[in-house]
């Protein structure tokens, strides 16, 4: 992924109005991330428990999208598994996040959900860049980069339903 500014990023969002775009907390180290390790870029609101966004390219264009999910988390020795990475968690590293859709329908109250790393940062555990609490991940016979493509192929299907 590109590096990107703060403007890029709140001009990006699809599912909230230019206002909540321009309020929502943005990351401060945008300069130290590992942008050529990540194909989103995914934060949690530290200022809102709930609340999550991601920022990603798709068809030549930013689509930023603000991201939901419960603040209750499960048990310890529970485990989930993300939808976008196929990563495994225990409790709450895996939180059902949902977004309001696009245009119209995300007025009307209209959203999906998907199953995804509470911190979002399924690219570095698809790099092996970082590790899950868990202490791994299921070992696979796919190369990394079948797992990346993997990976942003399950995200383009999370996004096309929000246009939907």
């Amino acid at each position: 992924m590109r590096p990107l500014t703060e403007q890029d990023i709140r001009a990006s969002f699809i599912n909230c109005s230019k206002g909540e775009a321009k309020r929502l907390w943005v990351p401060r180290d945008l300069d130290r991330l590992p942008w050529a390790d990540l194909d989103f870029l995914g934060w949690r609101d530290p200022g809102a428990p709930d609340r999550s966004c991601l920022v990603t390219e798709r068809q030549g264009r930013l689509v930023g999208v603000a991201l939901r999910f419960p603040s209750s988390q499960r048990g310890f020795l529970h485990r989930s598994m993300c939808s976008l990475c196929l990563t495994t968690h225990r409790g709450g590293g895996v939180s059902l996040m949902t977004a309001r859709k696009a245009g119209a329908a995300g007025r009307e109250g209209n959203s999906v959900g998907l199953y995804m790393c509470t911190d979002l940062a399924c690219s570095l555990y698809v790099r092996g860049r970082k590790v899950p609490d868990s202490g791994s991940r299921f070992e696979e016979s796919l190369t990394t980069q079948e797992q990346i493509a993997r990976t942003t192929g399950n995200l383009a299907a999370f996004l096309d339903k929000l246009y939907a």
